[in-house]
This record gives C-alpha cells, structure tokens and sequence, in this order.
C-alpha cells in the first residue's frame, strides 16, 4: 500500500511539530523561571516539568547542542538569542490560541490545557487566520473599543 504525497506531507509535519514541542516548553520554562528567579537551574526544571533530573539533563545537553540555551557544570542555564527568539514566538502562538479559544467560549482552564497542545501543531497559516479573526470577529476584554 502506498501512501499519497498529501498523507506523507500531513504524517512529516507532525513529526516536525512533536520534535519540537520539547524544546518550545523549556525554553519557555527557562525564560519564565529567570524572570522569576534571576537564574534557572536544573532542579528549577525537575520541578516544573515534574520530569527526573536525568530527564532535565538530557534534553538540557540536546538544546545545547541545537543552539537554543547554554550552560556549563555548576552553573545556571541560559538562553541563547536563538532560544530567546524560540521563546518568544511560541509564548505569541501559546496567546494566540489561548485568545481564540476564550473567544469561542472555552472556560480559562480548559483554554489553558488545550492551548499547551494545539500550539505546537498550528501553522503559520491558521495563526494567522486566528489573528484576524480576534482582529475582527472577538469582543474586546481589554476595555478598549
């Protein structure tokens, strides 16, 4: 049985999406606990995630290697500009889901867990459709007119 291109395509892009999915939420996770705390270490990790410390450090020394934080023995972890950047465009899309679902009646809690989800599996063109549909169609919760 052979699989159509359209299948194949649908079947890389959520291998893609789920790849990166772990590092979205750390460097999320470090860029949150360093405004928090001035520093992340590995413990800060453990906690949050609620994953081992092996665990940490694994996925640690693999963001390492792909360029997205650094750190060394004994010390803090940081993020690169490469994770800064990561960060921030995934906390956008994380608000922008988080909004629309808000906007279509989703209670704050469930928007939130589903949110964490869909995230990482939205693309460019649907965010965009989600942008300007909050853009034209939502009600204000801001105040604003």
């Amino acid at each position: 049985m052979k699989n159509s291109p359209k299948s194949v395509a649908r079947h890389q892009r959520t291998r893609k999406d789920h790849s990166m999915e772990t590092a979205e939420d750390y460097v999320e996770a470090v860029d949150d606990i360093v405004t928090a705390t001035g520093q992340c270490r590995v413990v800060d990790l453990t906690r949050h995630f609620g994953v081992s410390h092996v665990t940490v450090t694994r996925i640690v020394s693999r963001l390492v290697r792909e360029g997205f934080l650094q750190t060394e023995p004994y010390r803090p972890i940081e993020l690169t500009n490469k994770g800064r950047t990561l960060a921030a465009e995934s906390r956008k899309r994380h608000q922008t889901v988080y909004d629309l679902l808000l906007a279509l009646g989703v209670s704050e809690r469930i928007a939130g867990i589903d949110a964490e989800g869909i995230e990482h599996h939205v693309s460019q063109e649907t965010l965009r459709c989600f942008e300007r549909f909050l853009k034209t169609s939502a009600p204000r919760t801001d105040g604003s007119t």
